[in-house]
């Protein structure tokens, strides 16, 4: 029989011991207490510590009410999370199969534009996403704001009813792109009450359902969902990365990029275009090489600098093909820029450890300060996991912090001609503040170029 949240916390010896054999602090045992409910990315840890079984944390109160409902009036798709919670509404884009529901972590991102770049964001893999921004839609789509060939993430959930496209660059609704690429979404859903879930209770497996027939399981779904493993220790670089070696030329968009003065290899563990395309406008000739390359491959294109992309999943399991790759770089003295999965692993790299944030950052307003400088520059942001600072050795500093919740946004060693940021400078979608960052790496390259060997 579910036990409730108090009767948990006693077995795991009160409060101060359930904080620390979650891992967790004790202000996220007191929202515990204050929803009623302990989110399943713990229960593994307190079955561990307990003894007590996957139906004793099962809230019954929550589950139950949540799991006998019935779709209301005009629902047509749901979107039910692991702790039992079902969120109806209407579907949209993609009808999803009984057999193949959209299942991934459900997270949220703030930015209030630029969904075609955000969904497009190979970041996003394995993951459903919610926007806070309620009105979405009304910009459509078109080819040139697509950041990857495919959409890597599992879902889309909004709060209204997209609105018809109304923009001059717009070749297609929202909707019917999402259709076409077999995306799933969920409107109508109390998205405010969502993110806070997620925010106070932590990342959890959610299942979108939009079925052609309009026929749910709810038990079947929330049984997916407790199933799915998690983003923690999965490698989904591979899944997003190029096959092949390729060259890219396009600049950023309108502008006629300056004749290229460095070679740049840029390592996809799930790149965006315009990252490329910042490259190319900074003055490179990029050649982008698959995630899996070996140092050896990267090291045959005679490169003045690496570049160290974005990219999905957890990056203690990328590290295992990547890290090798990345200091054997770094042996041969060349420059090395990293951006989000490409900072995490470049840490990695220099000895330090990362871990996963309770909510992370998403959106395209997300303040960040230079410690060097103080300066605070807003910044585009795609990530669940972050450097541990008190993991960093000692010839790697930190140069940025965030201002949200103080965690790790950028380093530099202090030996080695290497630096990387967590953040976004490309900006697609979102401010320009940090576009000096591809000057400052072309700088490195011409400084080690100039060195003497």
């Amino acid at each position: 029989m579910a036990m409730n949240v108090e009767t948990i916390i006693e077995h795991l010896g009160g409060a101060a011991n359930a904080a620390r054999l979650t891992g967790v602090g004790t202000e996220a045992v007191r929202k515990w207490r204050q929803a009623r409910i302990v989110p399943p990315k713990h229960w593994t840890a307190i079955i561990r510590a307990t003894g007590l079984t996957l139906d004793d944390l099962q809230n019954a109160d929550v589950a139950r009410a949540q799991l006998s409902q019935q779709a209301p009036a005009g629902a047509t798709a749901v979107l039910v999370l692991a702790d039992g919670s079902a969120l109806w509404g209407r579907g949209f884009g993609a009808h999803t199969a009984a057999a193949q529901p959209g299942i991934g972590e459900i997270c949220f991102s703030t930015g209030m534009t630029g969904y075609q770049e955000t969904l497009t964001d190979p970041s996003f893999a394995g993951q459903i996403i919610t926007f806070t921004f309620p009105h979405i839609g009304n910009v459509g789509v078109n080819p040139d704001d697509e950041e990857a060939t495919n959409v890597a993430a599992r879902g889309l959930v909004t709060k209204q009813d997209l609105t018809a496209p109304s923009n001059w660059r717009a070749v297609q609704p929202l909707a019917d792109w999402m259709r076409a690429r077999g995306i799933p979404g969920l409107c109508g859903v109390d998205t405010r009450a969502l993110t806070i879930r997620i925010r106070d209770l932590g990342p959890q497996t959610a299942v979108l359902a939009y079925p052609e027939d309009g026929r749910f399981d709810l038990a079947d779904l929330r049984a997916r969902a407790l199933a799915w493993p998690g983003l923690e220790g999965m490698d989904l670089a591979c899944a997003v990365s190029c096959t092949q070696s390729h060259a890219w030329r396009e600049g950023v968009w309108n502008d006629t990029p300056p004749p290229p003065r460095r070679r740049v290899v840029a390592v996809d563990y799930g790149a965006k275009r315009n990252i490329l395309r910042c490259l190319v406008s900074a003055g490179c000739a990029v050649t982008v090489v698959p995630a899996t390359a070996t140092a050896e491959d990267i090291l045959s294109h005679a490169p003045d600098g690496v570049f160290l992309s974005n990219g999905p999943g957890d990056p203690q399991a990328t590290a295992a093909y990547a890290v090798p790759a990345i200091r054997g770089v770094l042996e041969a003295g060349k420059p090395v820029f990293g951006i989000c999965l490409g900072h995490q692993l470049l840490a990695i790299a220099l000895g330090a450890r990362t871990y996963k944030l309770d909510q992370g950052h998403r959106g395209a307003n997300q303040p960040v300060r230079d410690l060097a400088t103080g300066r605070v520059s807003i910044t585009s942001q795609n990530h669940g996991f972050a450097v541990d600072e008190a993991s960093l050795p000692d010839d790697v500093r930190v140069t940025h912090t965030s201002l949200f919740d103080g965690s790790n946004e950028g380093i530099a060693s202090t030996r080695l001609p290497a630096f990387s940021v967590q953040y976004h400078p490309e900006a697609a979608p979102g401010p320009s503040d940090s576009l000096p960052l591809f000057e400052r790496f072309m700088a490195m390259m011409d400084a080690t170029a100039r060195s003497p060997a």
